[in-house]
């Protein structure tokens, strides 16, 4: 009979992680793994308070399905008994890690996917004055792809200083919900001049349909990205009129399964594609990598803001992904 085990860990993040919404030091996550016999499968989620999740609620949530587990509940059963978000994802990777196990073939396997290839992941910058962004962009302008947090007030003069400071580097820019009408013009312009690829999530969700009276004009061969507006495929439609692309998230989409589905879905509907990740460990990230073959920007550089991975991890060489080995997942 298959046994379901639910652990908190705590991971010490390199300096501190600062967006919009605050700053931390560690990532809290929550592991699921999956005991059938001789066999076990793993998965990792970092519960978002966005989306009024807690550490301590994921990990009941996940601990009360283990009944259902037990009694062989499996991914295409996940999204009759638990909403999108970070418990569902946790439980769904875990059950594609464990059918790999058992079956003796990788996950992108079963998935129908070509297996991963090294990918290069954008390197975020933390959201701090115009100097220390400048600083930071510079210790990291060996990196082709930057991704620069911003904060609303004072954010021309950030993105401005990352620019000098990397001015090799290709920038995306990730407001987190903090742009609002009165700076955006300003922001979008500081944004082009900056050369800036894309925009990620400058409005608040169910708030941002502004985005959609944006003349290509303005906003030039910048993208406008969902993050927070889009979780899975119902939210597709309603988006179509504002963004260009769409950030894609395993805890958002609740797990490898729906979020595969979110990607196909989406292309159909002709909308560029991120593969984004919390602040997790390697654990996070893996399953995240089936998804980045054809993807147009991947961000999966959480163990690289930690001060230390679990082993074995994924290995990176500067910013490029290498393809990783079932002993870490799937």
């Amino acid at each position: 009979m298959r046994q379901l085990k639910v652990d908190v860990e705590s991971w010490p993040i390199a300096g501190a992680f600062t967006i919009s919404r605050g700053s931390r030091t560690e990532a809290r996550v929550v592991v699921a793994t999956i005991e059938d016999g001789a066999f076990r499968g793993r998965g990792e989620c970092v519960p978002y308070p966005r989306y009024g999740e807690t550490v301590e609620g994921v990990a009941a949530a996940i601990e009360s399905f283990a009944d259902a587990i037990a009694n062989g509940a499996n991914r295409a059963d996940l999204p009759e008994i638990l909403l999108a978000g970070a418990a569902r994802n946790a439980l769904d990777c875990a059950l594609w890690d464990l059918e790999a196990k058992v079956s003796a073939k990788r996950a992108y396997e079963l998935a129908g996917g070509p297996a991963p290839l090294p990918v290069t992941t954008a390197y975020t910058l933390s959201l701090g004055s115009p100097e220390s962004m400048e600083a930071a962009a510079r210790a990291a302008s060996h990196r082709p792809l930057l991704k620069v947090k911003l904060g609303g007030g004072g954010d021309a003069e950030r993105i401005a200083a990352v620019k000098g400071g990397a001015p090799k580097s290709t920038l995306i820019v990730d407001a987190n919900e903090a742009w609002s009408e009165a700076n955006f013009a300003e922001n979008l312009a500081a944004c082009r001049a900056a050369d800036v690829a894309l925009i990620e999530q400058p409005l608040p969700a169910r708030r941002d349909g502004m985005l959609a009276s944006i003349s290509v004009e303005d906003r030039g061969e910048i993208l406008f990205c969902a993050d927070e507006s889009v979780h899975t495929v119902d939210e597709l439609d309603a988006i179509a009129s504002r963004y260009q692309a769409i950030n894609i998230k395993l805890d958002k989409a609740g797990g490898l399964t729906a979020a595969l589905q979110l990607k196909s879905e989406a292309l159909a509907r002709g909308l560029k594609i991120m593969i984004g990740c919390m602040v997790g460990t390697s654990l996070a990230m893996a399953p995240a990598l089936l998804l980045a073959a054809g993807a147009d920007f991947v961000d999966l550089d959480g163990p690289l803001l930690l001060a230390r991975d679990r082993e074995p991890g994924l290995k990176f060489d500067g910013s490029v992904i290498q393809p990783f080995g079932a002993e870490l997942w799937g």
